[in-house]
């Protein structure tokens, strides 16, 4: 499956969308010259409408990307009217975005707080900013596939396309597979994989790539001197699977990796 002159328009503009949020947002952060408690707000007024309204346009490029796909194959108009609120701000993770991006803070004052000079320590909180900032670019793009899709009945399954920087091992591997609509497609943080509907008269199985999983596997034994399908030397499950985040929904991963939770915070006795 390669990518089409529409998915390439598509994914250019999401791209623009990402880069000019992304350096808005970081130019707030930079900006503030200090990242004390009475910054926060401060952040917020400037950077939150930033954030919020970057996910609205990449809602809104996605849902006439997949009006135009529909248009293609079905050869009739198809209009969705999609409510931004289910797909960006607080419906992606289901916590108040000014909680989510009160975080970047927190990792500079923990780090802080545990000796880690303040280089470091800033360093830390603007790489976890940037990281919350394109997982939420990327969910406004899922939540929206999930939404419109459900308004197209001939489309059965979402793919991963590769396409851009940020391209990992992960998405490889993921790309190889095909999801049900409904499934939110797993991602992982800062992943910028391009979502496709795409119809099928019959379940096209759970690979839909062999050619490019095969390589993958060559990848596999070139990196660690072997390789086994029958996943017996090598257990491939354990390479990539698809962990569930508390938040975010499905998250790539590797098996034995976790999040924490309400379980692992330390209330005062």
């Amino acid at each position: 499956m390669s990518l089409t002159r529409l998915d390439r328009q598509y994914g250019t503009a999401v791209r623009g969308v990402w880069t000019t949020t992304l350096g808005r947002t970081s130019r707030a952060w930079t900006d503030l010259g200090s990242w004390r408690d009475a910054d926060v707000r401060r952040f917020e007024r400037t950077a939150l409408p930033v954030l919020l309204a970057g996910q609205r346009r990449v809602a809104s490029l996605t849902a006439s990307y997949l009006e135009q796909l529909y248009r293609d194959i079905d050869g009739t108009g198809h209009r969705v009217d999609l409510d931004f609120d289910k797909v960006t701000g607080r419906a992606l993770r289901d916590v108040a975005p000014e909680d989510v991006y009160r975080r970047p803070f927190k990792e500079i004052w923990n780090a802080l707080d545990h000796d880690v000079s303040f280089d470091v320590a800033l360093e830390r909180g603007t790489h976890r900013l940037e990281t919350i900032a394109k997982t939420d670019l990327q969910l406004a793009r899922t939540h929206t596939v999930r939404e419109v899709g459900d308004d197209m009945p001939r489309f059965q399954y979402t793919v991963r396309e590769l396409q851009g920087e940020y391209d990992c091992a992960l998405c490889m591997i993921a790309s190889t597979q095909r999801y049900r609509k409904r499934d939110l497609a797993p991602i992982h943080p800062g992943c910028d994989c391009l979502v496709k509907l795409v119809t099928a008269e019959e379940d096209p199985g759970q690979v839909i790539d062999e050619d490019k999983l095969e390589r993958i596997h060559d990848l596999v034994e070139e990196a660690l001197g072997k390789s086994d399908r029958g996943g017996r030397a090598v257990d491939y499950r354990k390479i990539v699977i698809a962990n569930d985040h508390g938040e975010i929904g499905p998250v790539l991963g590797y098996r034995g990796q976790r999040f924490s939770g309400p379980n692992d915070i330390k209330l005062p006795t």
